[in-house]
């Protein structure tokens, strides 16, 4: 059942473990951020340039303010989360330092898959989270794609496919889009939520690219 699933899942993470998720883009694989050794361990697993981030996976918004620095109005942040979304904002001091030590930013993502959220909630710390794939390689839409990395997850949570397997947009990820600069907004990832997520940050936020 559901509740035995995000059980199961949340002990795997719990003891170091790295788990395949689903989210509402494409397959995920998540560890606790806050575990120094599992941070390493996914970087292994998907054979990761190490200056490339992991976003943090969070349940709610409210959790958002601990671990980040915002600049921004919240009904913002409710506007574009929960959904397929990475928003970038300073990190707070509270974020594990091994973490992308090399930068003052970090992506937060609020799925909206119940599953993850539910995850994310039993959790007490933030999740890394990162694309279930080789880096380099496609983005997977079901738990057979990435076969390749099983034998080195914990945990697998095979949630059905997350999108149309035959459509090159839903391997797209979600939009990723920097908002660390008050008064502006910069789209570091077009991802599968553009047009909507810019129509809002320029036309109900007045938010201007950074490029302008």
């Amino acid at each position: 059942g559901w509740r035995e699933a995000v059980a199961a899942a949340a002990g795997a993470l719990q003891a170091g473990g790295l788990v395949a998720v689903p989210t509402d883009t494409v397959y995920g694989v998540a560890c606790l951020a806050q575990d120094s050794a599992a941070v390493r361990s996914i970087y292994s697993l998907k054979g990761r340039n190490g200056a490339k981030p992991l976003a943090i996976c969070l349940g709610d918004v409210e959790r958002l303010y601990r671990y980040c620095r915002v600049n921004v109005p919240d009904e913002l942040l409710r506007d574009l989360l929960p959904g397929p979304v990475t928003l970038v904002l300073q990190r707070s001091e509270e974020l594990n330092k091994d973490l992308n030590p090399f930068t003052s930013l970090v992506g937060v993502r609020i799925p909206n898959h119940p599953f993850m959220r539910d995850l994310a909630r039993a959790c007490s710390g933030p999740l890394a989270l990162t694309s279930a794939n080789i880096s380099s390689q496609g983005s997977t839409l079901t738990v057979s794609e990435f076969q390749d990395l099983w034998p080195q997850l914990s945990l697998i949570i095979d949630g059905g496919p997350t999108g149309d397997i035959q459509s090159p947009e839903c391997r797209l990820g979600s939009t990723v889009v920097d908002l660390s600069v008050s008064g502006k907004f910069s789209i570091i990832r077009p991802g599968c939520a553009l047009a909507p997520t810019v129509e809002i940050l320029k036309q109900k936020y007045g938010l201007v690219p950074e490029s302008s």
